[in-house]
């Protein structure tokens, strides 16, 4: 069942810390099962908005900066070059010792991009293709959501998405792949639509 070649979607708000661990999770997962990740992006601003508090507490609107860069990378060098992004913004020496994504332009050349890129995140050029990419996602899985959202397409092509998995920290191997199995067979089910604890 879990050997069969899936592609999955994963969007992500690139701030997102638990998106972040669910993305270590999925890489690991690549690497041991005929796995190919399509990274997309999502955004809490996007969703968020209009309601009367914002459960981030974003009253200044930070979060739309890492978003947007995403935006431009996804939109103008695809989704691989997004996932390189998304590690290397996690992964640097400042996001190391913040324990949070660290300095855009950095992470930008880490993963082989321009550091110009960063300046995207000051820009509403590309929030109609971060608009489109997170409307993609959470049209999905109907009612609540956030992020991550993974949707899958297995061997039989059928479409299937959920919110979620919301891992808190990287399992091991062994607890990797099981938690993929575990993805796959609720992914299956008609009308499974959350995971997290």
């Amino acid at each position: 069942m879990t050997h069969e070649p899936w592609t999955v979607d994963f969007w992500f708000d690139p701030s997102c810390p638990l998106s972040w661990v669910t993305a270590r999770w999925l890489r690991g997962v690549a690497r041991e099962r005929p796995v190919t990740v399509r990274w997309r992006v999502m955004s809490l601003s996007v969703l968020n908005e209009g309601r009367d508090e914002d459960p981030e507490g974003d009253t200044e609107g930070y979060l739309w900066i890492p978003a947007r860069v995403c935006a431009a990378v996804q939109s103008g060098h695809g989704h691989e070059a997004l996932g390189r992004f998304h590690e290397a913004l996690w992964t640097g020496e400042d996001a190391a010792e913040s324990g949070w994504i660290g300095d855009l332009a950095d992470a930008l050349r880490r993963a082989g991009l321009p550091g110009d890129l960063a300046g995207a995140g000051l820009s509403g050029e590309h929030d109609p293709f971060l608009r489109a990419s997170h409307h993609d996602a959470v049209r999905r899985v109907p009612g609540e959501v956030g992020t991550p959202i993974l949707a899958l397409a297995g061997a039989d092509g059928a479409p299937r998405a959920v919110f979620g998995p919301v891992v808190t920290e990287p399992p091991g191997r062994e607890e990797s792949l099981r938690l993929w199995e575990a993805v796959v067979l609720l992914t299956g089910v008609p009308g499974f639509r959350e995971i997290k604890a």
